[in-house]
């Protein structure tokens, strides 16, 4: 049997060891921010919750991670896991024994997990009061050398040994209530053969232009396939959750960078991206601000980026998408717009307002320092060239369109009588009128709005963009501003997003040489440092959340621009 390349290493610390759609995940990362010494089956129904613990007999046993294979390694001894599924895993053993227990030390009325023996099938089934489900072990080979915890309450050791004296194989399920005994219809082997292909297919299609000039190319195809669940609870499409760590939701501006990378390659699950949040739209128009297996939160939105990211993700589709689709997406881009017109304008005011950074995005940004209910300039662009999309869509699907070109030229006429200083945009209290600079980036986005900016005014927020470019990238604060933070979230750190907007409106304003540095930089400091929720704009070393797909796809839709460009010789 041929074994698929299984694609590069990478270490288990950062990334988690995972399958397209599945909840599950291997990984040592237990809660925010909390990294356990053993590895752990991770379930993100209800939350991020580690399960059960995983643990070698032998005390130097070492990690390799791979997409399709995770393998421990002592000596002469081996454990490996596969994916039989979704909800399955399979892990074998050869002269190394392995302790699968209860992450939970105490099971209450309402917490931890329980063990007990079923007697329909001889499987050990431990059940979870934090995910609602079970996870039945049946051994498929070898034998269980030592069991503990059976049906115990309170404070107990739960676990299940296996003997490195003989080579032992189990299938590990999560599942609700019930289902038929457990069935291997594969080999080992031929499981991860399969998983094998499907990884390249998944790369092929979503990266055919990488090469050695684009290293980091697979892996970020990796995080993508790995961080994908299916339709549960909540979440009512295939959806690319942020991480499989803690940042296991979608946001509602997230899912644009990912819906872009997956557009050429994989259009199914690009569109479905798109719409996820709009599934839950509520009666005002207004997208949550996040969605996840078990909640759905609406205390704060996120920025209209949505027209912007349609134009790209249209752009790069193999095939349009066809009437009615469009007309969907007409009717929920029109009510998400008129949220913003209507629920977000005070009384004779042209610019709508944020009432929280959280907003924006840049939760913490100084934008926000001289108030928190502001008109910031990174809106009123945005609802811009949304307004532009929309009418745009509108002609396609012949319904009227004035409107919406009139009320985009509106807002573009406040954004520069309102909010330009002559130098760079500011913030501006809706109640008082009073104005505030600051030195954050989020100032400078309107330049996502290209060549729909007066030249003089394109040019001075790429002289500013400029004063933001670190060795690694573009800095959300300037190294020397005096609220720069290191690891100042919004404060300071490299992020993916403002990244790709504001190359994206510096190559259509024309200023093509700095986006071409700004997207070079960026790539190589994914090639050095992974797909960080954001990173350390002097040093490049990856902060928070490790296994981000937004900086992967941003990753992507950047390597793919330039291979692009450099095939067609410019």
């Amino acid at each position: 049997m041929t074994v698929a390349p299984p694609g590069p290493e990478f270490p288990i610390q950062d990334i988690p060891f995972s399958y397209r759609g599945s909840w599950l995940d291997i990984s040592p990362v237990i809660a925010e921010k909390t990294y356990a010494d053993d590895l752990h089956l991770v379930s993100h129904q209800t939350g991020l919750h580690a399960v059960l613990r995983l643990t070698p007999a032998g005390s130097d046993a070492t990690v390799v991670a791979t997409p399709t294979l995770l393998t421990w390694r002592d000596g002469a001894g081996r454990i490996e896991a596969v994916y039989a599924g979704p909800d399955t895993l399979r892990l074998r053993g050869r002269r190394l024994g392995l302790r699968i227990a209860a992450a939970a030390a105490t099971l209450t009325p309402f917490s931890g997990t329980y063990l007990y023996l079923d007697p329909l099938d001889g499987s050990h089934v431990f059940t979870s009061y934090e995910t609602g489900r079970r996870y039945r072990v049946t051994v498929l080979s070898g034998a269980l050398r030592r069991i503990g915890g059976v049906e115990a309450l309170g404070t107990a050791d739960r676990f299940l040994d296996l003997s490195g004296d003989q080579p032992w194989e189990v299938a590990i399920e999560e599942y609700a209530t019930a289902r038929a005994p457990h069935a291997a219809t594969a080999a080992f082997d031929r499981l991860h053969h399969d998983r094998s292909t499907e990884f390249a297919a998944f790369v092929d299609a979503v990266a055919p232009w990488r090469g050695p000039d684009t290293p980091a190319a697979d892996l970020a195809a990796y995080v993508l396939w790995s961080a994908t669940v299916a339709p549960a609870g909540f979440v009512t499409r295939p959806a690319v959750l942020m991480s499989k760590h803690w940042m296991d939701k979608v946001w509602s501006w997230d899912h644009c960078f990912n819906a872009i990378a997956l557009a050429a390659g994989e259009p199914e699950l690009a569109w479905h991206q798109f719409h996820l949040p709009f599934d839950h739209q509520d009666p005002a128009g207004a997208l949550p601000d996040s969605v996840t297996h078990s909640e759905v939160l609406h205390n704060y939105v996120k920025p209209p980026i949505h027209g912007w990211a349609l134009r790209r993700l249209r752009r790069r589709l193999p095939a349009p998408p066809d009437r009615a689709a469009l007309a969907q997406t007409y009717e929920r881009l029109a009510r998400w717009t008129g949220f913003w017109l209507d629920a977000r304008r005070a009384p004779g005011q042209d610019l709508p307002h944020y009432q929280h950074g959280n907003d924006s995005g840049w939760d913490n940004a100084t934008t926000f320092d001289g108030g928190r209910v502001v008109q910031t300039a990174d809106l009123a662009a945005f609802l811009v060239a949304q307004l532009r999309c929309l009418a745009d869509l509108a002609t396609e699907l012949g319904e009227p369109a004035g409107r919406w070109s009139a009320e985009a030229d509106r807002i573009r006429a406040a954004l520069l009588r309102d909010l330009w200083d002559g130098a760079r945009f500011t913030a501006r209290d809706p109640r008082t009128g009073r104005r505030r600079a600051s030195r954050s980036l989020l100032d400078l986005m309107p330049v996502t709005l290209g060549a729909d900016l007066p030249t003089p005014v394109a040019a001075a927020l790429a002289r500013g963009v400029e004063a933001h470019l670190t060795t690694h990238g573009l800095a959300t604060e300037p190294p020397d501003s005096a609220d720069y933070l290191a690891d100042g979230y919004w404060r300071g750190p490299i992020w993916a997003p403002s990244t790709v907007l504001v190359e994206d409106g510096l190559r259509r304003a024309g200023h093509t040489g700095l986006a071409d540095e700004i997207s070079r930089r960026f790539l190589a400091l994914c090639e050095k440092s992974g797909f960080a929720e954001n990173f350390d704009a002097e040093t490049g070393a990856g902060l928070r959340d490790r296994a981000y797909t937004w900086t992967a796809s941003s990753y992507l839709i950047l390597a793919a621009a330039q291979q692009g460009r450099r095939r067609a010789g410019g």
